[in-house]
């Protein structure tokens, strides 16, 4: 359903050296065609998002983050499976998203995370290959725990 990659934290006698992406560690062989870095804030949930077009390539590269996949494929032997990982500062990981997987993440820390993505194809602001449920939908059978009173969750328009 999707892939992840741990990687190596490579110290070094003047700190740590992350890799934090490797061809062979995205079995598309797909081109990045955009890289970018999201916040999420101590407590904050933002879910469920999916792509029919675009693979994502997440690397979280600051704090404590729980990255749930819902597989909604119907042809995929996985169907309706969910894989929950954590991932981050302890356990850094590059994680491929497949087209059809949707995908949350929770921000266990209690500071802010930071996460860069690498997808496939580059955002298009005129017709966003971005599909959205709320966090709680009944549609995927997870249930977010852990969530800070007053945890901050993403507007969830039906797409966005």
């Amino acid at each position: 359903m999707g892939d992840a990659d741990e990687v190596r934290h490579v110290p070094r006698d003047h700190g740590i050296i992350t890799e934090i992406f490797r061809p062979e560690w995205d079995p598309t062989g797909l081109p990045v065609a955009q890289i970018y870095q999201s916040r999420l804030y101590p407590g904050a949930i933002g879910a469920w998002s999916c792509h029919m077009k675009n693979v994502d390539r997440l690397f979280i590269n600051q704090g404590n983050v729980k990255l749930v996949l819902f597989d909604g494929r119907e042809n995929s032997p996985t169907f309706r499976r969910i894989n929950e990982y954590h991932v981050g500062d302890a356990r850094p990981a590059m994680m491929v998203i497949p087209i059809g997987v949707w995908h949350g993440l929770q921000n266990l820390g209690a500071a802010d995370a930071l996460m860069l993505n690498f997808p496939t194809r580059s955002y298009d602001y005129e017709d966003p290959d971005h599909y959205r449920l709320p966090f709680d939908t009944p549609e995927i059978p997870y249930s977010w725990s852990g969530a800070a009173p007053g945890a901050r969750l993403r507007a969830n328009p039906p797409r966005e």
